[in-house]
């Protein structure tokens, strides 16, 4: 193939090397090339908005965006040039409204109709909603709120009456006390439902606000399951437990979580599960064809049966790294090259 896969990236940021580039990137430009496919970086600049999308165009057979939205000051703009590039032809890795798709917060409430996630799982896109469903959802058990914006744990509540409802209570008052702790760094503040409701609007209000209501899932202290995939195949696992602290539920690395690195063949069962609801999951989110890098976070919960099953808590595809396991770019690029070849065959002529 004569056209080149062209990497996105941006200038600045704090997962850049001393090179300028991600770490991850360049070690997926030089396996192409070992393999005779051409490739490079492009720096998104929205001053260069027209000249990228048409150097693009001319010369570039697909993209891969490594782009983290919160390094990029103009996503709408970037996310609108990825469109055009998909619209004529260059081949999205991913498609842009898969990345939102897949990287939102509330693939979860779009997931219910599936096995990997409870169907008392709301979200909520207004204030009013919230504020009309959540003192129901309490009243039932203790939940987790998260907001769509923010990352490593922010903006991540556990939330719990501090004093059981009276016996009968469907909706819990707006005066009663609450315990919340914040997935950020496990710290505890107490407030009045209405009060912390209050609070909560700014989650829901701006651009691509909104919030994810679920129950906690106590096994979460057992730690969360994170599945790295190129595709439809998973390729690694990293098991993150929480601090072993009384309220420690956040599995982020800056709360003292304890990270383990593991084959997927050590997790068989959740692995076989995921699989066989991909295509499901593909239809639910748009039909876009699956991110090239991607990951997906479980918790253990226990069915009706009282047998173990695993809960998605979070999907990601915007900028996944692999810092750590820089090897996997050979494997990104076979299915970089899997993926040409396939998207060759379909609009190749029989």
């Amino acid at each position: 193939m004569n056209k080149k896969v062209i990497f996105f990236e941006v200038e600045g940021g704090t997962d850049k090397g001393p090179d300028g580039y991600r770490p991850d990137t360049m070690p997926m430009v030089e396996a192409l090339k070992q393999r005779g496919q051409d490739a490079e970086v492009l720096f998104f600049d929205i001053a260069k908005k027209q000249q990228i999308f048409d150097y693009v165009k001319e010369h570039g057979a697909a993209y891969v965006s490594r782009i983290n939205p919160g390094n990029l000051q103009h996503e709408e703009q970037y996310f609108a040039m990825l469109r055009e590039l998909c619209q004529v032809g260059v081949i999205g890795m991913p498609h842009p409204d898969a990345m939102i798709s897949y990287g939102s917060k509330d693939v979860l409430s779009k997931l219910t109709a599936t096995n990997l996630v409870p169907d008392d799982t709301f979200a909520y896109y207004t204030i009013e909603a919230f504020k009309a469903q959540f003192p129901t959802s309490l009243a039932l058990t203790e939940r987790v709120l998260k907001q769509n914006r923010g990352s490593t744990g922010e903006g991540i509540w556990r939330v719990k009456l501090v004093e059981p409802l009276a016996e009968g209570m469907t909706v819990v008052p707006l005066d009663a006390q609450i315990k919340c702790t914040e997935a950020k760094d496990n710290h505890v503040e107490y407030w009045s439902l209405g009060e912390f409701m209050t609070f909560c609007e700014p989650y829901i209000t701006g651009l691509n606000g909104m919030l994810i209501d679920m129950r906690f899932l106590p096994r979460i202290t057992e730690g969360e399951v994170r599945l790295l995939m190129l595709r439809n195949h998973p390729v690694h696992v990293v098991h993150k437990k929480p601090a072993n602290t009384e309220d420690a539920f956040s599995a982020t690395l800056f709360s003292g979580a304890q990270y383990r690195y593991d084959q997927p063949e050590d997790w068989q069962e959740l692995v076989d599960n995921f699989l066989s609801q991909l295509p499901q999951v593909t239809n639910l989110l748009g039909g876009y064809d699956l991110p090239l890098i991607w990951t997906a976070d479980f918790m253990l919960d226990t069915d009706e049966a009282g047998e173990d099953c695993y809960i998605l808590g979070e999907m990601n595809c915007s900028c996944v790294g692999f810092t750590s396991e820089l090897s996997l770019a050979h494997q990104v690029a076979e299915e970089i090259l899997a993926c040409l070849q396939e998207q060759t065959t379909v609009v190749s002529p029989s």
